[in-house]
């Protein structure tokens, strides 16, 4: 019987090429997209999971409160592993320090190559259970080893036995590597660290960090944990939240542990609680497959119940010869379910095809899991389930018609039969019409954060780490002779770049000050020329000169931070930073150095050649780029022997602040336009169909006169008519989902009027293209041959 039924729906394909064609197109696009989300919805709901103690690994993160504003931070102090260890033992497993995912020069012989590393104390290794391809896990006990990614020990000894074998460091000191681990997968959290470094080693090389270890005060480290199997995360958070309070002074603290599972999907917090992060995605993007797919049934559905008065009369034959309503169903089910199964074939060629666009709009490295047999476990029951639920409807619409009326030839539709059909299609161009509009706000955002002026000049600036103590041991003579290049308009110092503050502190004192408040300040230490190289602007006051000997106990500060001191004219006031005091000079615009879509953060700026730790240069723009670069190179590996010329473009650091939203907009777009695509053809289909139907009666009315623009309208209007009502209920489900998305962004745009216009107009003009073409046919056709078997 089976065999029979597929027999048939094969038949029916291949008898009916045109709707075939649509039907298995329309579900291989549709799954298609349903297969590319689910494989970017797998790749982010299991990061992480390639550490095989995922479930049990935290981190030991601090919330606090400073002025009425509470914020969670994953940076720590180094007494509270003790701390912990000493009253918490029992429930840790393990508990571990490591530094921050930071730059480092390696350095075998003449081979130089920059790679991002950690330090961190022994336990880290073992508890994220790297799999080592040679070499002990337990190596980092030995301050003089150092554990290599398997890519960057091919690369430094070019794929020779490593063990035992000296890396130099940042061209300071020398390492022995003991071992070599796989590289991390591109869906993990420490997927950038390649090298391994151990604790004590930190605490040699680095005067401050020694001293950091009795500071409670100095939040500059993280702190990881893993926690016994009978200790639940929620509980330990509240056993540790008040762990170190009065150990800190200032401000409100307290502690949670943060699992390795939330770290990814669960990154924000309010008022010490996750409140979402990128699981607003996984639900997004979820649900946009869903209706994707859904758009393609739907396309299944009403060509198939369109089609249905051209086999009534195989209905009403088959019934009058025994067959049951059951049997019936059975083989119009067959027949989507033999569809869906064509589709999946199409849908995998599309995948193929797709994929690499889709990895580089996501910014995903995806691949399809050909031997994984769950994968096709998966696709095999998502085929059924497709074909089952496209070919419902149909089934049991198609096995209910009347025998008696059908024979006869009686039967008609119905008034109402097209009802379902007009519905199904409004629901198709609601979806796509609600991607349309949510597309054009997701890039009107980000085009409103990108024209915010940024209160600097990013233009021809580059960065450079100053890692090694050759660089900054000379930074006046490299100066020198960087401005005698010809390249390089100035050159100036700082500690963080002008893309980001990477140091915020409290203890700053004024007059006036409710003392009851203890605000957070952005600090930033540069050097004379850093105003005059990224062009800031100085709003009152002067900026830093080496005519003023006192500027060294002077202080910059940006128009935010004057804003929340209070003074009128805050120049020549006196600010109090841990009791030293310090007069301010100037003050600069307000520069966007965090997030575009954020106020501006109060900032000061500090003199200080010795904690700054960047350099950063303002090509001529006269130059062209390519010349400047190789001018300068020279210099650099002059004064930098153990550094690999190594530079990061302004611009595109700054650019990097809008990858999230711009990531979102273009899958958005891609599957705004598969959505239409899809919607656009099963309008084909339809308008087709209608044609045919209605061939007769356009013969009628173009004998009676009746002109092509005549029948094109008559065609056409009931489509429009259902696409203007798919307008209608789109725009104020769009309005109201994308008004709160806005929301999560202090600085956004505004939700205008002409948005919803053109994605109206879009699909407008989208619905009379595809129905165009079948109308003006069929309004061209001759009536003669129409009207011949009359």
């Amino acid at each position: 019987m089976l065999k029979n039924y597929l027999k048939i729906a094969w038949r029916n394909l291949l008898k009916n090429k045109v709707y075939s064609f649509i039907n298995v197109v329309g579900l291989a696009l549709g799954m298609a997209v349903a297969i590319l989300i689910g494989l970017w919805l797998w790749d982010e709901v299991s990061f992480d999971h390639y550490f095989e103690k995922h479930d049990r690994l935290g981190q030991i993160m601090v919330t606090q409160t400073f002025d009425g504003h509470t914020g969670t931070q994953m940076a720590v102090a180094v007494p509270l592993r003790d701390e912990l260890k000493t009253k918490y033992g029992g429930d840790f497993k393990a508990i571990t320090l490591a530094s921050w995912n930071m730059p480092f020069t390696l350095g075998v012989g003449d081979k130089k190559i920059a790679q991002k590393g950690m330090y961190t104390q022994p336990q880290l290794p073992e508890m994220l259970t790297l799999k080592m391809v040679r070499g002990n896990i337990n190596s980092l006990n030995d301050p003089s080893s150092i554990l290599l990614a398997k890519s960057v020990a091919d690369a430094l000894f070019n794929n020779l036995d490593v063990i035992g074998k000296t890396v130099r460091v940042n061209n300071k000191f020398d390492l022995k590597v003991a071992g070599v681990y796989e590289d991390l997968p591109h869906n993990t959290t420490f997927y950038d660290t390649k090298l391994l470094m151990a604790w004590d080693k930190y605490l040699s090389v680095e005067d401050w960090v020694k001293q950091s270890e009795k500071e409670w005060g100095n939040h500059s480290f993280q702190l990881f944990a893993e926690l016994n199997d009978h200790v639940d995360f929620d509980k330990e958070t509240q056993k540790i939240r008040g762990a170190i309070h009065g150990k800190f002074k200032e401000g409100n603290e307290w502690l949670l542990v943060h699992p390795m599972d939330k770290w990814h999907l669960y990154s924000e917090f309010k008022d010490g609680k996750v409140s979402g992060g990128r699981i607003q995605y996984v639900w997004l993007f979820s649900i946009i497959g869903v209706f994707v797919l859904m758009l393609a049934c739907i396309n299944f559905m009403n060509l198939s119940t369109a089609r249905s008065e051209k086999r009534a009369k195989e209905v009403g034959v088959r019934k009058a010869i025994g067959s049951l309503r059951r049997q019936l169903i059975a083989q119009f089910l067959s027949e989507s379910i033999l569809i869906a199964a064509l589709a999946l074939l199409v849908s995998m060629v599309l995948v193929l095809a797709f994929l690499p666009t889709f990895n580089t709009l996501s910014s995903k490295q995806i691949q399809l899991p050909w031997l994984n047999p769950f994968f096709w476990g998966i696709c095999l029951v998502f085929t059924l389930v497709t074909g089952l639920v496209s070919g419902s409807y149909p089934a049991f619409y198609l096995s209910g018609f009347n025998t008696i009326k059908v024979l006869k030839g009686t039967f008609k539709a119905g008034r109402f039969a097209a009802l379902p059909r007009k519905v199904l299609v409004v629901s198709q161009f609601t979806v796509s019409i609600t991607l349309i509009i949510g597309t054009i706000i997701v890039f009107k955002q980000i085009q409103f954060a990108k024209n915010r002026p940024v209160g600097y000049s990013r233009e021809g600036l580059i960065t450079i780490d100053m890692n090694t103590p050759e660089i900054r041991g000379h930074y006046d003579a490299l100066r020198a002779d960087l401005l005698k290049t010809g390249a390089v308009e100035n050159m100036a110092q700082s500690s963080s770049p002008s893309t980001d503050v990477w140091s915020n502190q409290i203890g700053f004192n004024w007059r006036g000050k409710d003392q009851t408040t203890n605000p957070i300040f952005g600090t930033i230490a540069v050097s004379h020329d850093y105003g005059k190289t990224i062009g800031w602007k100085i709003g009152n006051g002067r900026d830093f000169s080496r005519d003023f000997a006192t500027d060294t106990a002077a202080l910059l500060i940006n128009e935010a931070a004057a804003k929340y001191i209070g003074f009128k004219n805050p120049v020549g006031e006196t600010i109090k930073w841990n009791d030293k005091p310090y007069t301010v000079i100037g003050v600069i615009k307000d520069m966007v150095m965090q997030s575009p879509y954020s106020q501006v953060m109060p900032t000061v700026f500090k003199l200080d050649y010795n904690w700054a730790n960047l350099i950063t240069v303002k090509l001529k723009p006269t130059m062209p780029l390519r010349e400047a670069l190789s001018k300068i190179e020279p210099v650099f590996k002059q004064y930098n022997p153990g550094s690999p010329f190594d530079f990061k473009f302004t611009d595109d650091e700054y650019k990097t602040k809008f990858a999230d939203e711009e990531r979102i907009g273009n899958l958005a777009t891609f599957f705004a336009i598969l959505a239409i695509f899809i919607s656009s053809l099963g309008l084909f289909g339809l308008a087709s169909f209608v044609a045919e139907q209605r061939t007769k009666e356009i013969g009628v009315r173009k004998v009676l006169g009746a002109s092509v623009y005549n029948l094109w309208s008559m065609l056409s209007k009931d489509f429009v008519t259902l696409v203007v009502i798919s307008c209608l209920i789109a725009i104020p489900i769009a309005w109201y989902y994308l008004s709160d998305w806005l929301k999560t962004y202090e600085y956004r745009t505004e939700i205008s009027w002409w948005i919803f216009i053109i994605a109206s107009f879009g699909a407008m003009l989208i619905t009379l293209v595809t129905v165009s073409f079948q109308a003006i046919k069929a309004a061209m056709a001759n009536p003669v041959k129409s009207l011949r078997t009359e």
